[in-house]
């Protein structure tokens, strides 16, 4: 049974409003002025509001803007009762937050009818606002499963960890590194555009065929071939649309040599140097379109040396496309300044990178995927 709450401090057009309702099987509750009728809805949080407009104290446009901006009372249906028809009086009332209006005096028939609109929407909203709630957790258990897939932080010989702060509508980010033997190793980070699983899917899949190796006739060795690969087997016609950015590299750790290519992806940043007067950094990007998006696209590897006490770091477009409080998009010269200036601190260079975005991002949430790899090859 549907409950109305009827604020009003006509004690006649309350008895009358709920003497009709109560007759449709309605369950009424009643309050006489703004204060009270607030605190009647946070109690019994009901489906429909009815609220005279002119009242003493709180009025019925300051009752609705305070019930609307409530989480809990959002999808109530709230009708403003008013003798006031003005289009500039309609206006006001809708900006408050009003779904509909009941004019003076009052017609049986069409106050009857509002109200069965009135539950109709209000049955939807709360459906919408069900599915929703489901949907995000679904989000949230895809997220934690991605979570799951990705490596474990690496200690020895050479020293990885990672950060992946996945968005609220879950993205294609991913990431993996392994030994190919015992002095290469392989690792990479993968973005695939939008959102949702869609964009999640095609990420997992590339994770598990290169973990696996599946792969056949591919020297793993070789960035240039393995993009070459995939961009083969993942083309977008035959992938919901979806085409993903990626750099992979190899680090010999006898030859303390980095090769590597990317496909459409943010560069990796390499840190050297002993003091921060003599600190380094080189952009570790080769051309390359994103894998998936043309058939005949070409991928070129590039090779560097590796100094001791450097540190590398790949991560997704996420980490710096942010919208700062002012509007403006944070850039990617930036965020290589914050990487540079914690490269020589001794412990949580990766929490004091994650705590400065943090401080840029104006929402409780990222609107992409963060993903980032830190390697510290001493």
């Amino acid at each position: 049974m549907f409950q109305i709450l009827i604020i009003d401090d006509d004690i006649s057009i309350q008895t009358l409003l709920k003497r009709i309702l109560q007759k449709q099987g309605y369950q009424i509750v009643t309050a006489s002025n703004g204060e009270e009728g607030i605190t009647q809805a946070l109690t019994s949080r009901p489906a429909l509001i009815i609220c005279d407009w002119i009242m003493p104290g709180l009025n019925g446009l300051e009752v609705c803007h305070r019930i609307k901006t409530n989480p809990n009372l959002s999808t109530t249906f709230f009708i403003l009762l008013t003798s006031l028809d003005s289009v500039a009086d309609r206006v006001k009332g809708l900006d408050a937050g009003a779904d509909d209006f009941i004019t003076k005096p009052i017609e049986q028939n069409e106050l009857q009818a509002r109200v069965r609109a009135g539950l109709r929407l209000h049955q939807l909203s709360r459906d919408l606002r069900t599915q929703k709630l489901l949907l995000e957790e679904e989000l949230a258990e895809a997220a934690e499963y991605v979570r799951s897939l990705l490596p474990e932080p690496l200690n020895e010989p050479i020293s990885i960890n990672s950060r992946f702060i996945p968005s609220r509508q879950l993205g294609g980010d991913c990431f993996d590194y392994y030994w190919l033997d015992d002095d290469c190793l392989a690792l990479y980070l993968l973005d695939t555009a939008g959102h949702g699983l869609k964009a999640a899917l095609p990420s997992i899949s590339v994770l598990n065929l290169l973990r696996s190796r599946a792969l056949k006739n591919l020297n793993y060795y070789q960035p240039s071939d393995v993009l070459k690969n995939l961009n083969e087997t993942f083309q977008m016609n035959y992938q919901n649309d979806k085409y993903f950015t990626i750099w992979y590299g190899v680090y010999h750790r006898i030859k303390r040599q980095l090769t590597y290519a990317s496909a459409g992806h943010p560069p990796a940043i390499l840190i050297s140097g002993t003091s921060p007067a003599s600190t380094e950094v080189q952009i570790l990007r080769t051309p390359g379109m994103p894998v998936g998006m043309f058939p005949e696209a070409q991928y070129v590897d590039a090779y560097c040396n590796v100094e001791k006490l450097s540190s590398l770091y790949i991560f997704s477009d996420g980490a710096y496309e942010i919208t700062k409080s002012d509007g403006k998009i944070w850039s990617l010269d930036a965020f290589i300044q914050i990487l540079a200036s914690v490269h020589h601190n001794d412990d949580y260079q990766l929490d004091q990178v994650l705590n400065c975005l943090t401080a840029l991002n104006p929402k409780d949430t990222f609107e992409d995927d963060l993903s980032i790899l830190q390697v510290k090859f001493d």
